[in-house]
């Protein structure tokens, strides 16, 4: 578009510029010659007129100068006398007062265009001057009036012609703009499409380099920078194999010496009341590292499992209220925490992993947070989402058919976590206990930092996730999510 509009001021401009051009020259030879033929005729009657003349003698001179000019009506003044050579014409509205002004005060021919009734004519005038030299003015003016019709119609025949010859130019400019357009973006076409189909992962995505313009030279390039990447990829994935491999080999191979470790550490504490006292701080930190080590180790498989894809949910419908109350039950914490269970909130779900969820979020209340540490069971409406406000869309997840959301809080009136920690606070191995400030006395030793990561991996395996925010009495909230669905529904 923008070739075909360039093209098309480009036309336009020349036709004016060639219109402007054309009618000048034809307009200034008709004028030369006109004015060159006045002189001429007039100095060569001129002579022969007596002067001052009568009205009969001046009629005689206008007829004269007439003859000479062909078809040209030529009016003679003298002072009040007027003759016209052709008494039917009407010249009044043709030979103007400035005209008249410029001959009498002038010096030699003058000439003006004049439109009248709509048509243009040239005319010239003259005074007459006595031949002694001094060029005196005799008081005789010649005025000749030219039509210049026959010159505005091959004026306005050029501009025709051009005008025809505009719709042809158009045209061969918009054929040519698409070619050249066609060249130019269907190459950038298929590197945008190329370029796309890298950026959603197909790191297969070549282009094919055709020329050697600056385009196939960017195209070279997006083919070797797509090379290069593919290459790292699958050195960076070849690497992180390796590595989850590494994991999973170390934590098994670590499985058999930590359970003679745990035995015999459990053997220490046992008999650590009848030890004297620095071998009974020394069995008992023992037996606490050797536990920690040895939930290190079971929390480095299962991250492992994860990365590998190995995980199986074994789901079934499940009462959540009992569920939560099992899980606090198990370790001790039921009189720790207080609890506000909706009763009869089932959901299927894989108990096991739930259990892992609530005892991680829990745990990490405790030993991070303040009394009291509540956990809050219930439902929300298809159209919640984690951390959006009712109302609001869930990406992937269609609200009509979406039957709704269980939401387990737990929440505890501790420090709270600094907004820069909430961000961080489900990646592996990441601790914010600068900002928690319970002891591992006070709650029993610190996590691994995979608590909060597995919990958020388990939440997303139930297609659900984990938030935190703010409590509004201080204090941390950790909210699951997951879906409200009952035996024989399928996860979308």
């Amino acid at each position: 578009m923008t070739f075909v509009v360039v093209a098309l001021i480009s036309a336009v401009t020349a036709t004016a510029l060639a219109y402007r051009d054309a009618r000048t020259a034809v307009l200034r030879r008709t004028q030369d010659a006109a004015v060159n033929d006045v002189r001429t005729r007039v100095t060569a009657v001129a002579a022969d007129v007596d002067l001052p003349p009568d009205q009969r003698s001046l009629a005689r001179f206008a007829a004269k100068v007439s003859d000479g000019l062909g078809s040209r009506i030529v009016v003679a003044r003298y002072q009040d006398l007027v003759a016209v050579s052709d008494p039917l014409a009407d010249t009044e509205g043709r030979i103007t007062v400035g005209l008249r002004s410029a001959v009498r005060a002038g010096d030699g021919a003058r000439f003006q265009r004049v439109l009248w009734r709509n048509e243009p004519y040239l005319v010239v005038g003259m005074p007459v001057t006595y031949a002694d030299g001094d060029r005196r003015f005799s008081g005789l003016e010649v005025f000749a009036i030219t039509d210049l019709r026959a010159e505005r119609d091959d004026t306005a025949a050029l501009l025709d012609s051009v005008r025809a010859g505009l719709l042809p130019v158009v045209v061969l400019a918009a054929v040519l703009a698409l070619l050249a357009a066609g060249t130019v973006l269907r190459p950038v076409r298929k590197l945008g499409r190329a370029t796309r189909e890298l950026a959603e992962g197909d790191l297969g995505s070549r282009v094919t380099v055709t020329g050697h313009d600056e385009l196939a030279d960017l195209a070279r390039t997006f083919n070797e920078t797509a090379d290069a990447l593919q290459a790292s990829d699958a050195r960076l994935r070849e690497q992180e194999a390796k590595a989850r491999r590494f994991v999973a080999d170390v934590s098994h191979e670590l499985r058999t010496p930590l359970a003679a470790m745990t035995m015999v550490a459990t053997v220490l504490e046992e008999d650590a009341d009848q030890l004297p006292a620095d071998a009974a701080r020394a069995a008992r930190t023992v037996g606490a590292e050797t536990a920690r080590l040895a939930r290190l180790v079971e929390d480095l498989m299962e991250i492992s499992r994860f990365d590998a894809n190995a995980i199986r949910l074994n789901a079934a419908e499940t009462d959540l209220a009992d569920a939560v109350r099992a899980s606090l039950a198990l370790r001790g914490w039921t009189d720790r925490v207080e609890v506000r269970l909706d009763e009869g909130v089932r959901t299927v779900v894989d108990r096991r992993r739930v259990d892992v969820i609530v005892a991680n979020l829990v745990g990490n209340a405790l030993r991070h947070g303040a009394p009291p540490v509540t956990v809050t069971l219930g439902t929300r409406p298809a159209a919640s989402t984690p951390s959006t406000p009712a109302g609001g869309g869930r990406g992937g997840v269609s609200a009509g058919s979406d039957p709704g959301w269980v939401t387990v809080e737990v929440a505890d009136h501790g420090p709270g976590l600094p907004p820069e920690a909430r961000e961080r606070v489900f990646d592996r191995f990441y601790k914010a206990d600068a900002a928690r400030t319970r002891s591992a006395a006070d709650t029993g030793g610190q996590g691994s930092g995979l608590g909060t990561a597995i919990a958020l991996e388990n939440a997303r395996l139930h297609g659900g996730t984990i938030d935190v925010a703010e409590g509004a009495e201080g204090g941390a909230v950790f909210t699951l999510w997951l879906p409200l669905r009952r035996t024989g529904e399928e996860a979308e």
